[in-house]
């Protein structure tokens, strides 16, 4: 479980998250939504440790993240999965070299089995002998998911998504979903997700967090979302804006 208290966060003197407290729990698919600017990528940043929030503290199971020093950050670290918008993959490397990154920054294992772990992964993303390929050879859909093969390279205890289905279509942001859903169950991950998406909502949002001008504005889960008496969250649901 990964738990946020009172977490406030200004840049400028504008307070972007106003103390959001939340539990983002185990083995399910966290889902963090909210209109452009709500504060859902600067709340991922202070989770994550990439900003430091003014107040308020992370947790990471019982290690309080917010108070390590750089030792404990790294360690803990290590023990998460990162899947960026746009995939982030290097484009000089192949797909196996991409995979393989995180076992040579963070371990010592044989090539051997770094090479057995990456067609682990490989094939439990569908990417079977794609090994030798390049990203400019890859379509969308494959690029992410050679994203989700690094991510859980490491078999990480906490997986962070940011809009895993940007820039794909309707079917192809489908199948990403079941995937990413699929791993969370399998590895019993906390896997928080940062996503415009309502069809991600609707299919996977086991616990939906729905930020409002930096404020937790409700949470809930896909069976309540469309139904919240919440007139913010509505409007973002719909997609049309109140008068």
């Amino acid at each position: 479980m990964i738990r946020a208290t009172d977490i406030t966060k200004s840049f400028e003197g504008h307070e972007v998250l106003r103390g959001i407290s939340v539990d983002f729990e185990r083995g399910k698919t966290n889902l963090i939504i909210g209109r452009s600017g709500s504060g859902k990528t600067v709340l991922m940043k202070c989770l994550v440790g990439l900003l430091r929030p003014e107040k308020g503290e992370v947790w990471y199971d019982d290690v309080c993240f917010s108070r390590l020093d750089t030792r404990g950050l790294r360690a803990i670290r290590q023990q998460m999965g990162m899947i960026f918008q746009g995939g982030a993959l290097l484009d000089s490397s192949t797909v196996e070299e991409n995979v393989r990154l995180p076992l040579d920054l963070f371990t010592d294992r044989s090539e051997a089995e770094k090479s057995d772990r990456v067609n682990f992964c490989l094939d439990r993303v569908a990417l079977k002998d794609a090994n030798g390929l390049y990203p400019s050879e890859l379509s969308g859909g494959m690029i992410k998911r050679v994203a989700i093969a690094r991510a859980i390279v490491m078999n990480p205890r906490y997986l962070f998504c940011d809009e895993p289905n940007s820039g794909l279509d309707p079917i192809t942001a489908g199948l990403i979903d079941q995937l990413i859903s699929e791993i969370t169950h399998e590895y019993g991950m906390t896997t928080i997700i940062n996503t415009h998406d309502m069809n991600s909502v609707v299919e996977i949002g086991e616990k939906i967090v729905f930020l409002h001008n930096g404020l937790k504005s409700w949470e809930g889960t896909r069976a309540t979302v469309l139904d919240s008496g919440n007139p913010e969250l509505a409007e973002f649901v719909s997609g049309v804006a109140r008068k």
